[in-house]
């Protein structure tokens, strides 16, 4: 009778961890279709866009709608919101357009729209004519671009061209100021190379680069704020030491934000002087943007520096990418209030479902306004969530993504212009969302994989038509970038269910769970064979643990 008491207490023990199981797969499998759903979308818009390509450089134009005699390929357009994001669309559908097409394009764009050094141009594609070197095409053609390509593909080809171009630029920085030479007098450009300079100094151990990051940082932190009522602003003059008051919290002025933030992190990390200057401005600085925000803490386009009111009352879609800055900063003071603020708006999202974020001539669906605002406001969502995954956050981001697929027409183009990269850009980030970072290497219509992560073990759902190499997640902030922490940063991929690659995992059918193999992570990054079916995948032993930044500035 003990014995029988023993075996029926074990039996119901078993039950609840198999109806957890059970709804855990079925959470992966709906997953899985979401996956489907956004890749295929991404995969339309590359199929199209290539369509466009000039015959001989194989650029694509800046608005394809306009007579092929007008056709202009821009690195700050084209170059920064469109191309990457094909490139990362064909690594994942085509790797053969990978490495073949894609490359090719790289090549070309050196070779037809280098002006100076490695600073790039426009182009005229039809005849070919180029235009002066432009920093503002190289900034954003870096931060916009390049820095997504190489957050989650690492040191491609593409990593290199980013290094050298922005070096050339610095070198050539034309704005005088007391702190050395500035790329530019406004915030938007600023921003971009600081952001990217924070990246390229613990990526390269490059001093140049922490040098010029440091520059930038030290021109706002001690001219600018000050005389802009602690924020940055739009456009100042270094000479005459004055500036404007406006606040730009959208596209084209909130990029110094970023920046800053991600400067004060990598300083506080090594606990120099600068990051104890930098902290109460940096705190002010964001205090104040938070006093600017709706009751729920959304921001708007733009307010006036001084007071604080709004001068375009339209709300910002990049509301998002200045929270990812305010998270930062939580991040590397342990200031709590601010983590509040974030998970705040987070919350509140559900308020603000099929909302116009960018009112425009060109929506696909009346009232509400450009996919492109949907692109932005979902992928700053992203961002957050995967720090704070906060219920209401996921439930707005997947019911946004809807709103934003159905704009898409048979085609594959929403609107006709190269900010359609974007759309690619965040639904990809919603793609690895639901997988939990894990992929295959070469997705064909009908894959779907989906994933649900609990603690540290992984639910994973792979349907498809026969086997299929995945790949799984890893470190890439510390990997590629070589950060201490996972802080939140504009064109990140968000890292989701990350492998360690020297520690052991289990993987097992869900339906045969004695057949199971133990890999190295390095193993399930690199790609392992699945068939299609269930999996559950957790380390073996003791979690993964926490490594640190080798790089000293």
């Amino acid at each position: 009778m003990k014995l029988a008491a023993a075996v029926l207490v074990c039996s119901l023990a078993v039950i609840p961890a198999l109806a957890q199981s059970d709804a855990h797969f079925a959470r992966a499998r709906e997953n899985g279709k979401r996956f489907e759903a956004a890749v295929a979308a991404s995969q339309r818009v590359l199929k199209v866009w290539l369509t466009h390509a000039d015959p001989k450089t194989l650029l694509l134009p800046d608005n394809p709608g306009l007579d092929r005699s007008k056709w202009i390929y821009t690195p700050h357009n084209s170059g920064a919101d469109l191309y990457p994001y094909l490139i990362l669309t064909a690594d994942i559908t085509d790797p053969d357009l990978y490495r073949g097409r894609m490359l090719e394009m790289l090549r070309n764009e050196i070779r037809y729209t280098t002006a100076q050094e490695s600073i790039p141009a426009n182009l005229t594609l039809a005849s070919g004519q180029l235009g002066p070197p432009s920093l503002f095409g190289a900034g954003e053609y870096a931060k916009d671009g390049l820095i997504s390509v190489t957050e989650y593909l690492g040191r491609t080809p593409y990593f290199y061209r980013m290094v050298d171009m922005v070096a050339d630029a610095m070198n050539r920085a034309p704005v005088d100021s007391r702190f050395g030479k500035l790329p530019a007098s406004d915030a938007e450009l600023n921003g971009d190379y600081l952001q990217t300079l924070v990246r390229l100094a613990t990526m390269t151990g490059d001093a140049r680069f922490l040098e010029w990051a440091r520059r930038i940082g030290d021109a706002y932190i001690e001219e600018v704020l000050p005389g802009t009522h602690g924020v940055p602003a739009s456009v100042w003059d270094f000479q005459k030491h004055s500036g404007d008051t406006r606040l730009r919290l959208r596209d084209h002025g909130n990029e110094m934000v970023v920046g800053l933030s991600m400067l004060y992190a990598l300083e506080n990390y090594h606990r120099t002087a600068r990051a104890e200057k930098y902290r109460p401005a940096i705190a002010k600085m964001l205090d104040r943007i938070i006093a600017s925000a709706n009751p729920d803490g959304l921001l708007y386009n733009e307010v006036n520096a001084a007071t604080l009111e709004p001068t375009n009352k339209n709300l910002s879609d990049n509301w998002g990418y200045v929270y990812g800055s305010v998270y930062t900063f939580y991040m590397s003071t342990g200031e709590t209030r601010y983590r509040d603020a974030v998970r705040r708006v987070l919350k509140n999202l559900p308020k603000y479902r099929n909302w116009s974020w960018e009112p425009s001539s060109r929506e696909r669906i009346p009232g509400l306004g450009s996919f492109d605002g949907y692109a932005d406001s979902i992928e700053g969502a992203i961002y957050l969530y995967n720090r704070e995954p906060v219920p209401e956050a996921l439930d707005w981001i997947d019911s946004e993504m809807k709103v934003m697929l159905s704009m898409q027409r048979p085609d594959g183009h929403i609107e006709d212009w190269y900010g359609e990269g974007n759309f690619n850009r965040t639904a990809l980030l919603h793609a690895y969302l639901k997988s939990q970072g894990a992929r295959p290497s070469h997705w064909t219509p009908g894959m779907r994989v989906g994933g649900v992560r609990d603690g540290e073990r992984l639910y994973l759902s792979f349907e498809g038509p026969a086997a299929a190499t995945l790949r799984f997640d890893f470190a890439r902030h510390r990997r590629v970038l070589n950060f201490d922490k996972n802080y939140v940063r504009l064109n990140e991929f968000p890292e989701w269910y990350t492998v360690d690659e020297n520690t052991l995992y289990r993987v097992r059918r869900a339906s045969a769970p004695a057949q199971e193999r133990v890999l190295l992570g390095s193993e399930l990054i690199a790609g392992i064979v699945m068939e299609p079916g269930d999996w559950i995948v957790e380390p073996l032993g003791q979690a993964p643990y926490a490594r640190q930044s080798a790089v000293k500035p």
